[in-house]
């Protein structure tokens, strides 16, 4: 955004300079919060590094302008930003290129990881599932944890799964709801609505419990199901206090069934209780004075206690009545003892929503007391909801579930699919398949050189995005996978300028490839795309040759690296057991490229067939003419392009025979032998 569209609002420095901030934070843990644990507490927060202590006083003084602080008092809930041992490092660039939040054509879910792997039944299920697709486990009992329970429900007969998810279904967003609860923010009905659904949760899930003992036998289901009763046990005591209608619509004044617990509202009701009986004895009074024994109090427009008299009898009303209003026919009235009694109800009813307002916000904050337990067991729901939606990607078929290990370096994929191109191209027109074999030990680089157009970029993303999906305890579209757990995923692919910040396509490139370089480790997946490609031939090659080496030498990464330089391919020579030479296989098209044959001046382009398999060896061409002549490239320049393909091939074929025969002459001794080597050359 450019600067006029952002609102900035600055601190004053001394909010981050530590002696401050040790003051604050002192005073708010052991003096402002209301728990006696205040001190324990802050024992726990001092330990903190100082810059987070700083950061946190920050935070404090900015909540307490809005009264949101209370969310900071328990400081076991604070978690680090970025662990290092608990994820796979997936940074902005990889998330982008490996499209696992959104496409790149038009930025929505359809089309990303995240939208083949979501059938979440709950938005709070469906963002738990979103933060297991950027954060894979890196905890190789953690991963497997979630692979047993998706095999259970996968394979399970029980009736018990079928029943736990007929329970996601429909759940509104108590997640979001709770926390307006916590924060005060909610209404009647919304409080009424999470707290009636959570004690029906309990009630349900309690009822399973024996079927959940005998059927579930994965730990981390059963544990997840069997805590969340214990967790919500809190919630009925509360629903209990609540009269259903009076939350329904709103009304705060009949909203708590018994008043033994809220002494104020009792006492106010009882006050006008006391000044409505007292208006009702004065209508004995008044019956008598106008002469009406059947004469009734009417409310018209909203003024109550009126007495109506018909304009004929006016003249029996006392002076000192006061005439509220009058029509043609009749007149309304209140007598002296209603307009002081009136005032004094309608005072009392008042203060009366003043005093159910506060006992509300009060009985909100006594709710509070179970935050922590109540979101723990919406967060064991998100789980359930989670494992549920990967059993359902499993059911696919052909996916397997991957050997996740910590021991071993490497990624073996046999007949593996691209996750999200095999759902997009459905069952008419199936995915080719490909395996895959990287090993920290034997070959780790896979150098992948083709046809534009013939399936490079598809085929590495897709042993990116089987990576994650094993790391994240899913199944994998393959016939059998054994992944060795990454530490990261790294990719440099695409071409995009950054013109805001004065950055070149090649600038980014290159930028995008230093943090690579600086932050890859020998157990990450290094992946590279063309690298080299947006500077001169030389410059590219020499760049892509010296990055790539560095990362077979120096880092010792997993790495697929595809590239159109053939020079790049001659590092299987020079490390023949770490590196191998890989292309996506093609047929020429004989018939199309035959056509011409007698005519030398008229050239066409070659036409290829893509067979989307990878497959050893280098292929000596990318076939750009190809995409050219599929792009609609006009004829006559494709013929022109081809003549000069042609004469420039030719060109440094004899560049390399006049080389190769002066490397021969160098190398002769006796005249024989160049006598010979003339004859030949003419």
């Amino acid at each position: 955004l450019r600067d006029d569209r952002i609102r900035i609002e600055r601190m004053e420095n001394h909010h981050f300079e530590y002696s401050h901030a040790f003051q604050l934070i002192t005073d708010f843990y052991a003096r402002e919060m209301p728990e006696t644990t205040g001190p324990q507490k802050l024992s726990v927060i001092l330990s903190l590094d100082k810059p987070v202590v700083c950061s946190l006083a920050a935070v404090i003084t900015y909540l307490k302008e809005f009264n949101l602080e209370k969310i900071l008092y328990n400081p076991s809930n604070f978690k680090q930003l970025s662990s290092e041992t608990e994820y796979m490092t997936i940074n902005a660039t990889t998330m982008k290129n490996l499209e696992i939040l959104q496409n790149q054509t038009d930025k929505k879910t359809k089309g990303s990881l995240l939208w083949v792997l979501n059938h979440t039944k709950t938005s709070f299920g469906r963002r738990r599932l979103k933060k297991w697709v950027t954060q894979p486990l890196m905890k190789c009992s953690d991963i497997n944890a979630r692979l047993d329970a998706v095999s259970e429900i996968l394979l399970s007969e029980s009736s018990v799964f079928g029943q736990i998810q007929n329970l996601l279904c429909k759940l509104p967003d108590i997640e979001r709801g709770l926390c307006s609860v916590f924060h005060k923010k909610c209404s009647t009905q919304e409080f009424f609505l999470i707290v009636s659904t959570l004690s029906r949760l309990e009630l349900e899930i309690q009822a399973l419990v024996p079927a959940i003992h005998s059927h579930v036998k994965s730990p981390l289901l059963q544990n997840t199901l069997l805590e969340i009763p214990e967790l919500l046990t809190p919630v009925k005591h509360y629903l209990k206090i609540l009269n259903e209608e009076a939350a329904k619509s709103g009304d705060k004044t009949q909203l708590f069934k018994d008043l033994t617990d809220f002494p104020v509202i009792r006492k106010k009701k009882e006050e006008i209780l006391d000044v409505l009986s007292k208006i009702q004895s004065h209508l004995l009074e008044i019956r008598k004075q106008i002469k009406n024994p059947s004469a009734e109090y009417v409310t018209v427009s909203g003024q109550e206690f009126l007495v109506e008299v018909k304009n004929s009898l006016k003249s029996s009303v006392p002076s000192t009545w006061v005439m509220i209003s009058s029509t043609k026919a009749i007149s309304h009235f209140h007598s002296p003892f209603i307009i002081e009694n009136y005032r004094h109800l309608n005072q009392l009813r008042e203060q009366l929503v003043l005093d159910c307002n506060a006992e509300w916000l009060n009985f909100l904050d006594h709710f509070s007391e179970h935050y922590h337990p109540v979101s723990k067991a919406i967060g064991h729901l998100a789980t359930i909801d989670c494992l549920f939606s990967l059993a359902q990607v499993a059911k696919q078929g052909d996916y397997c579930r991957p050997a996740v290990q910590d021991t071993r370096r490497e990624i073996i994929i046999k007949n593996g699919r691209h996750p999200v191109i095999d759902v997009l191209l459905g069952e008419q027109d199936q995915y080719v398949p490909n395996t895959t074999n990287l090993s920290g030990d034997g070959e780790r680089v896979m150098i992948i050189t083709g046809p534009n157009m013939g399936g490079k970029s598809s085929y590495i993303k897709q042993v990116a995005l089987i990576t994650v999906m094993a790391q994240i305890g899913s199944f994998v579209p393959a016939e059998e996978a054994a992944i060795g757990v990454v530490d990261g995923i790294f990719t440099r692919m695409g071409a995009a300028d950054n013109i805001y910040k004065g950055r070149s396509t090649f600038m980014e490139e290159l930028t995008d490839t230093a943090e690579i370089i600086k932050k890859a480790t020998s157990r990450s997946l290094v992946i590279l795309d063309e690298l080299g490609r947006g500077t001169s031939t030389h410059d590219g090659i020499a760049i892509a040759y010296a990055t790539l080496e560095h990362f077979i030498k120096d880092v010792e990464s997993l790495t697929l690296f595809v590239t159109h330089y053939p020079s790049v391919c001659e590092l299987e020579k020079v490390y023949p057991e770490k590196v191998g030479n890989y292309h996506m296989a093609f047929l020429v098209n004989e018939e199309e490229s035959g056509e011409h044959k007698g005519s030398e001046l008229e050239e066409k382009p070659e036409f290829i067939t893509f067979l989307y398999q990878i497959t050893k060896g280098v292929s000596a061409r990318s076939y750009g003419l190809n995409v050219a002549k599929l792009a609609d490239v006009p004829e006559e320049i494709l013929k022109k392009a081809a003549h000069k393909s042609k004469e420039l091939e030719e060109l440094v074929n004899m560049k390399r025979k006049k080389l190769k025969s002066f490397a021969d002459v160098w190398k002769i001794n006796d005249s024989q032998e160049l006598e010979k080597w003339i004859s030949g050359y003419e």
